[in-house]
């Protein structure tokens, strides 16, 4: 036997010994870095861990959900890039930053947009929530995997120096909004100072007087205890976001199309059961506010609000005016 020969004959047994180790190496344990800004017990952070329970036990241990919340990794800035890069897999982040990347997402940032809850469920359970969360999948360079919405109830403005009545009452105030353009206009357009700014930066500028407040929901208000640094909570509610779960493309695509498919099937079962934490954290988040002395300050009359945010939609609505009237249509 000569030493081509030979050396042919090792070549083949150490491919047969690669092909013996494929099946190992497709069973080895994946951990999925998951991220959150909110704590430990918030409905959009306790959703995830039990989507990451569900595939932990549908696939005997391989994949599971290791979860960093609290802003452990950063802002969702910085979680939005990690996932773009590979470096975390799962983030949970607020549409505000995503519409930059994917305009048709800009349509939720829009202010007065959902009627009500109801109205903006029936939305994001329906094919135009599935739309959105297709485009932002399909976009070549957003780096993301939309995989499901999660509730993120009303937004309202808070700040530290008096009670918001009526529109006037905003009028040179400083509130810290999402890094979207569509957010700071909206609050230029009722009277405010918007400041754009990361939550993670938040609270330091409460402190210091950067802001004067926010705007926020109430179960974000009380588990950050902003009362702390602003007790007038005034229901403006100009604003109601759906959040969405976003999976890196670049982890996403190493994965079978098994295990794609029982993310999305887990996914889309955390959208729902989100939705039943949200409601009973804001009730206990109310309870919270009233207990520490926040004057919730209830408005009347939003048609003042609606009217000065026209420009907004005019500026940011107009390229989607048939994506908004589909919006506006569901029932």
């Amino acid at each position: 036997m000569n030493r081509r020969t030979l050396l042919r004959l090792g070549a083949g047994s150490a491919l047969a010994a690669l092909a013996t180790d494929v099946p190992a190496l497709a069973q080895q344990k994946l951990v999925l870095k998951a991220a959150d800004v909110h704590p430990l017990g918030y409905p959009t952070v306790e959703a995830v861990l039990a989507m990451g329970r569900k595939l932990e036990a549908a696939t005997d241990g391989r994949l599971s959900i290791q979860m960093y919340p609290s802003m452990q990794l950063g802002g969702e800035k910085e979680m939005i890039e990690q996932a773009q890069v590979g470096a975390l897999a799962i983030a949970r982040v607020s549409v505000g930053p995503m519409g930059p990347l994917v305009p048709e997402l800009n349509v939720f940032n829009l202010p007065f947009m959902f009627r009500d809850d109801t109205h903006m469920e029936q939305v994001i359970d329906g094919p135009i929530g599935d739309e959105l969360l297709k485009k932002l999948s399909d976009h070549p360079t957003a780096g993301l995997i939309g995989l499901c919405w999660m509730n993120a109830g009303t937004r309202n403005v808070y700040n530290s120096k008096k009670p918001i009545k009526n529109i006037g009452d905003l009028k040179g105030l400083k509130i810290r909004m999402m890094g979207n353009p569509v957010f700071v206009d909206t609050m230029n357009a009722l009277g405010g100072n918007g400041v754009a700014m990361g939550f993670d930066q938040l609270v330091n500028a409460m402190q210091t007087g950067v802001v004067d407040g926010a705007e926020n929901n109430s179960p974000t208000y009380a588990t950050g205890q902003h009362y702390r640094y602003a007790k007038y909570y005034s229901l403006t509610g100009h604003l109601m976001i759906p959040e969405i779960l976003v999976f890196s493309k670049k982890i996403w695509d190493t994965l079978s199309k098994d295990d794609q498919a029982l993310i999305a099937k887990f996914a889309k079962q955390a959208q729902q059961e989100e939705r039943k934490l949200w409601y009973a954290m804001e009730e206990k988040s109310k309870s919270e506010m009233q207990k520490a002395g926040v004057e919730i300050i209830n408005i009347d009359d939003k048609k003042p609000f609606q009217e000065a945010v026209q420009p907004v939609w005019e500026k940011y609505g107009k390229q989607q005016a048939e994506l908004i009237k589909r919006i506006q249509d569901v029932k």
